[in-house]
This record gives C-alpha cells, sequence and structure tokens, in this order.
C-alpha cells in the first residue's frame, strides 16, 4: 500500500497530463542546487543506509550500536532469528512493492479509464477508501463529541454555576444586591435620616438600660 500510494503520487505529479491551469505552469521550474544537493544526500543516504549499517543496528554487535538506548532480554532472539526466516518471508515485502508500483502504473498511466470505471461501479466502495475508511468520522464520534460534550458539562455546570456561582460571581452578586437594597434606604429627605437616628437611639437606650438593669 505505502509503494502504490508514493507511485501514485510521483504518477499524478510528475507525469501525465498536467491538471495546473496555464498561469501555474508557466512558474514550474527546477529546483536550484541549493535544494536539491541536500535531497541528492538524503535519497543516498535513504537508500544505502540500511546496506551499509545493518550491521551495527541489527547484527550480531548490535549492543555495542544501541547500549542502553534499547532494553533487549536474554531470552529475546527475535532480532537474531529474523536472519534465519525463509526466503520466501524476505522476498514477499519486495514483490508486495513492486505489485503496488504496477498498479499505480496501470490505473494512474497505462489505463486511467480502469479507475474512472471502478469508480462509477463501486461508488460505495470508492467512498469508503476515498474517506480513509471513515477513521476521522469514527475518531469524532468516539473521541471528541464526548470530549466536547465533558467540557462543555464541566465549563458551564462546574465552572459556571458552581465555582463562579459560589465563588467571585456568587459573592459580587450578593455584594451588588446588599448595596441595592442599602441604596434605597438613600431618599434624599432630611426627615428620613432624622427619623431613623431617633430609632436608633431609641434601641440603643433600650439596650443600655436592658444591661443596666440585669
Amino acid at each position: 500500500m505505502t509503494a502504490f500510494y508514493s507511485w501514485r503520487l510521483l504518477f499524478m505529479t510528475f507525469h501525465g497530463e498536467p491538471q495546473a491551469d496555464e498561469k501555474v505552469m508557466a512558474h514550474v521550474h527546477e529546483s536550484p542546487p541549493v535544494m536539491l544537493v541536500p535531497l541528492y544526500v538524503l535519497a543516498a543516504g535513504a537508500i544505502f543506509s540500511g546496506l551499509l549499517f545493518a550491521g551495527m543496528m541489527v547484527g550480531d554487535h548490535y549492543h555495542d550500536f544501541w547500549g542502553q538506548s534499547i532494553l533487549i532480554l536474554e531470552q529475546n532472539t527475535a532480532l537474531h532469528d529474523a536472519h534465519y526466516v525463509p526466503l520466501w518471508v524476505k522476498v514477499l515485502p519486495i514483490v508486495a512493492s513492486l505489485f503496488g508500483i504496477w498498479l499505480a502504473y496501470v490505473l494512474y498511466i497505462r489505463n486511467r479509464e480502469a479507475l474512472a470505471d471502478f469508480v462509477a461501479n463501486a461508488k460505495g466502495l470508492h467512498a469508503f477508501l476515498l474517506n480513509k475508511w471513515y477513521f476521522d468520522e469514527l475518531y469524532d464520534w468516539l473521541f471528541v463529541r464526548p470530549s466536547r460534550w465533558i467540557g462543555r458539562l464541566l465549563w458551564k455546570g462546574g465552572d459556571g454555576r458552581v465555582i463562579d456561582g459560589f465563588g467571585p460571581n456568587g459573592v459580587a452578586a450578593r455584594v451588588i444586591e446588599a448595596a441595592r437594597g442599602a441604596s434605597r434606604l438613600q431618599s434624599g429627605y432630611v426627615y428620613h435620616y432624622a427619623f431613623a437616628m431617633l430609632i436608633g437611639v431609641v434601641l440603643l437606650l433600650t439596650w443600655y438600660f436592658s444591661q443596666a438593669g440585669a
């Protein structure tokens, strides 16, 4: 599958009829050496690094190379046993890759009508593959939506109603209500204030004499 998708990308990008308009094609040019030379170095490393360093990475002395970065128990002999698998096991990945390259060539270079016929005759399968097996939708249904629901519940219910309701917002609301209630006592009339003072003096004297009598 990796070979198929990679070569599909190569064929659609660099082979066949261009799908860009004339304005885009007028600016198409080869990259300068400052970009090509690093790509050549990376390509050489990708092609030959496994061949040159295979003995160091997975050979008999791989312990010296990896050190303590990879813990391999003594009873785990998978790396050693991998050298003695049947020949068909070693050849099968190469055959599968070549088949993927051939299939990409047939569908996107040699016979594009076959791909169009497949899309027309297998719309359900094509939609399934085009939408990446609907993994994004499944991930959204299983994780994103529940997480969003939990987050909204904690935000509106926990943080908004409980923490802010009984905390800063609640205290501020009670203070505002108390201030509004107290402001109603401020009528601006002098006789109201004199009457309030008289009531206060009466209450104070009543309390004083009751304490003195006790």
